[in-house]
């Protein structure tokens, strides 16, 4: 099994595709759902949600707000994943919920390389 990383990209500038607090919900459990059934193949391996709000530091270390005011797409938060291939992680995520919503994408990344946090 290799790792990979699914990110997801919500728009979220645009108001009238916004969800309501109740649809909100009723996504929220969708993903749960969608997630539990990653792990109870044994394939979850971590994840997160993001905040809208941060910083971008660009070379020569400018730092400007971010994400970018002016793309819709904001990286809303990832999770990994075990695949026994690129297919089989494409797969789970052309499963994610969060595709139902206009202008919501998720994308696929092999982790090629791991840190090591053992000295």
């Amino acid at each position: 099994m290799e790792e990979y990383v699914l990110l997801f990209r919500l728009d979220i500038l645009t108001k009238e595709i916004q969800p309501s607090p109740e649809q909100m919900q009723v996504y929220m459990k969708q993903y749960q759902d969608w997630v539990g059934g990653i792990a109870a193949q044994n394939k979850f391996v971590g994840g997160t949600g993001l905040s809208t709000e941060g910083k971008v530091v660009k070379h020569p270390s400018v730092v400007t707000d971010g994400p970018y005011v002016d793309i819709k797409e904001s990286l809303a938060g990832f999770i990994s994943v075990r695949a026994s291939d690129f297919e089989d992680a494409l797969r789970m995520a052309k499963e994610c919920p969060i595709l139902g919503g206009a202008g919501n994408s998720v994308e696929v990344r092999k982790v090629v390389s791991v840190h090591d946090n053992k000295k």
